[in-house]
């Protein structure tokens, strides 16, 4: 018996940011005025709510485009490879490119060292999109299954889309050791680090960036408007958002959520996360670098970078600020689960630089 299965870009129609990204290759020029790399900005973005909102604008020009179709189609191609473990079509991209995936929680140093690496590769980082090198694509997440919505397929689709972008936008550059590299932070490849891991190929490097629980937690209140008046947590902005996701994904309700101290929250967040990077199968892969947050360790990696791809750059600066002041309450409840965390890494052969961690840039 033969069952065929029909599935239409009604079921799975093209993301938006896989059009938007298209419209603008079609339209020829450099990319511009990406601002992803931006490590001092407190803005809050609304990129992707702008994106959202002319989809269906870009979609019309890009399907009327010859070109346009064939990267579609393309992306579909891909798509059905990864549901059906088409490894051949996969392979190929893997024997092409080399993926450097810069992997870690927000407010943790990894869009700098995402654009030191565009930069040692040659790039003019505001010229690079923000799909590309930035975290918010391909998608992953703790599971989701709602009305309209399957996370494992959303999962694959924008991986094909990723993929097909990036054959776009790397294709023509000069390989180093017989393989384009292909920058990335990829916060979410926690989530999925298998996934990840096996569909980006067994050559993949990760680079983590781990900082301490409460200067990153300070970084991310800073960035959405301050710490609320009351102390509590609310959601505000994309980290806030993703704090709360996780926290329901393991249990906690709305309302439990909404009557939690600010840093309960989001210390929780934090450890769960870290435990995503020794549980979920990035770990399998060693080729894995280890970078806590503080300006010697963050410039000596991008030291690296442009001695490994000799650009004859030198590092640019990063810049620190010291918060060790404030909230001494938090440090007490951080400590136990620093504690907890290096102990599961350890478990599974990943080293959490423990010492350094602490100094709490």
């Amino acid at each position: 018996m033969g069952v065929d299965i029909r599935l239409t870009d009604r079921q799975l129609p093209v993301s938006p940011v896989f059009v938007d990204f298209l419209r603008q290759h079609l339209a020829g020029g450099d990319f511009k005025d990406a601002k992803w790399h931006d490590q001092l900005s407190e803005e809050l973005s609304t990129d992707q709510r702008d994106v959202i909102k002319q989809a269906a604008e870009n979609a019309k020009l890009v399907i009327e485009s010859p070109q346009g179709q064939e990267q579609v189609k393309r992306a579909y191609e891909l798509l059905v490879a990864l549901m059906t473990g088409d490894t051949d079509k996969i392979r190929d991209i893997q024997f092409r490119f080399h993926f450097i995936n810069i992997i870690g929680v927000p407010r943790h140093g990894g869009s700098y060292l995402t654009k030191e690496l565009f930069r040692s590769l040659g790039y003019d980082p505001e010229k690079v999109p923000n799909v590309i090198a930035h975290d918010g694509f391909p998608e992953a997440s703790p599971f989701r299954f709602e009305p309209g919505v399957n996370s494992w397929i959303s999962s694959l689709q924008t991986m094909a889309e990723y993929l097909t972008m990036v054959e776009l936008f790397f294709g023509n550059d000069k390989p180093h050791t017989g393989k384009v590299i292909v920058p990335k932070k990829l916060l979410k490849g926690s989530y999925a680090g298998g996934f990840f891991h096996r569909v980006l190929g067994e050559s993949v490097e990760h680079i983590l960036t781990v900082r301490h629980p409460v200067s990153s937690c300070i970084s991310t209140y800073e960035k959405s408007g301050g710490l609320p008046e009351d102390g509590k947590f609310k959601v505000r902005g994309n980290i806030e958002e993703w704090v709360r996701r996780d926290l329901e994904y393991t249990g906690s309700s709305a309302a439990d959520i909404a009557k939690m101290d600010y840093f309960d929250a989001y210390l929780r967040y934090w450890e769960q996360y870290h435990y995503y990077v020794a549980t979920t199968g990035l770990s399998a892969n060693r080729n894995i670098q280890i970078v806590p947050y503080n300006q010697e360790r963050m410039m000596a990696t991008s030291q690296g970078f442009q001695h490994r791809f000799a650009s004859g750059l030198e590092p640019e600066a990063f810049k620190v600020f010291d918060k060790r002041d404030r909230h001494p309450d938090w440090f007490d409840m951080a400590a136990p689960v620093i504690r907890r965390v290096t102990e599961v890494w350890e478990r599974v052969g990943l080293e959490f630089p423990e010492e350094e961690v602490m100094a709490a840039w």
